[in-house]
């Protein structure tokens, strides 16, 4: 087997499935906002990095942050659920394959620790001093530091113990939050070849404990399921993802919610979408995370139209991905035997994303009045009912183009 040439006819696959939906994804309005709240971040960052003092703890908080990075090492194998039974017989075929799959891993996410690199430069600078030759540096150590994490890493997904993955990212992440600590502090360069030699130490542990080792394969499946999964969770926010699945929890602690919906006709489709929003993750959760990330960015922010640019914005964020729970009913045909208005239900779900974005409107207003803003609260919480107001028009028009 040319297991070579599995690897690219595999990725070429891979590559084609990203495209189809990265057309969608790359034309949408969500896109131009996140380019402007990008831009406003940046502009409020280098205000910031402006007020920076020498003592400014910038070395920890980077390699934490840093360190963060390197340890999450997912590796990229296009696996697929066949391949337990398939390709399994011929796993000690498949070195090349795997090889390639942790060099493509290595690229990919280098290129988002240059990223992350370049952003916390400034900051770095300014505190230390530092020019391009320190950033070259750190560089070239955070690529060298990745490799091993991730060769690291995928020896230890041989174990069938959980717990032994959980061991290896704890340690990894404290050897690399010191190495990379060392290496900004601009201490001994002994002290960081040290520190290096017991990561490759601890590669050549798990190397040489997994040799005789198959792969746990359901595992590798599995992780690689989850984050296709991921990818068409954003996908579907603009195309529809017919490969797109979803959890569900029961929730029952929230069953409360549902009780003061009537027990009539009428309130059929209430029902019915408030079980499916308060169930699924995929909206619950959402809610949740995006609710405490903007809350957290008032907290830091103290700029007024700062304030009204991030309440709005994570309205809309929230709006625009609770939106494809109307799809989610879509060709189950009970529903369509409902004895009710088609229009009630397109009514119901927008009244239900309402009732969603006006809770995170009032969280985000009360952030506000925790830190006696109150004039920036007042001012958040009608731009907040102008939004929602406006997005009810605008939820009729693109509920009618899915």
């Amino acid at each position: 087997m040319n297991s070579g040439q599995f690897w690219k006819e595999r990725f070429v696959s891979y590559s084609k499935e990203m495209q189809k939906y990265l057309r969608y994804i790359f034309n949408g309005h969500l896109v131009f906002v996140m380019v402007i709240a990008f831009g406003g971040a940046a502009y409020y960052y280098s205000n910031w990095v402006k007020t920076l003092h020498s003592d400014f703890p910038a070395v920890p908080i980077m390699a934490v942050i840093l360190a963060l990075l390197v340890t999450r090492s997912p590796i990229h194998t296009f696996l697929r659920e066949a391949d337990t039974v398939f390709i399994l017989p011929v796993e000690t075929q498949l070195k090349a394959y795997f090889t390639r799959s942790i060099l493509l891993s290595w690229f990919l996410q280098s290129y988002m620790l240059l990223l992350v690199l370049a952003a916390l430069m400034p900051m770095y600078a300014k505190v230390t001093g530092s020019g391009m030759n320190d950033f070259v540096t750190v560089l070239i150590v955070l690529l060298l530091v990745k490799i091993i994490n991730l060769n690291t890493h995928w020896h230890v997904l041989k174990y069938q113990e959980v717990s032994t993955s959980r061991i290896d990212v704890l340690l990894r992440f404290v050897i690399n939050v010191v190495l990379l600590y060392v290496v900004l502090d601009k201490a001994s360069i002994w002290v960081s070849v040290l520190i290096l030699c017991i990561l490759l130490g601890l590669f050549a542990y798990y190397h040489g404990a997994t040799r005789q080792k198959a792969l746990q394969w359901e595992r590798l499946v599995a992780l690689e399921s989850k984050r296709l999964q991921a990818f068409y969770k954003l996908a579907n926010l603009f195309t529809d993802v017919p490969s797109l699945g979803s959890k569900v929890a029961r929730r029952k602690w929230l069953d409360f919610v549902l009780s003061f919906i009537p027990y009539k006709q009428s309130s059929t489709y209430m029902y019915l979408y408030g079980r499916t929003f308060l169930r699924a993750n995929d909206y619950a959760g959402l809610l949740v995370r995006l609710t405490l990330v903007g809350s957290v960015i008032l907290v830091v922010l103290s700029n007024q139209w700062a304030y009204l640019f991030v309440v709005v914005l994570f309205l809309f964020i929230t709006a625009i991905q609770l939106l494809p729970v109307w799809k989610v009913h879509e060709w189950k045909i009970w529903v369509s035997l409902y004895p009710l208005p088609a229009n009630m239900r397109e009514a119901t779900v927008i009244r239900w994303i309402s009732y969603f974005l006006s809770l995170e409107a009032v969280i985000f207003v009360v952030v506000l009045l925790c830190k006696g803003e109150g004039m920036s609260a007042g001012l958040a919480l009608i731009a907040g009912i102008l939004f929602i107001v406006g997005f009810k028009s605008y939820a009729v028009k693109k509920i009618r183009t899915f």
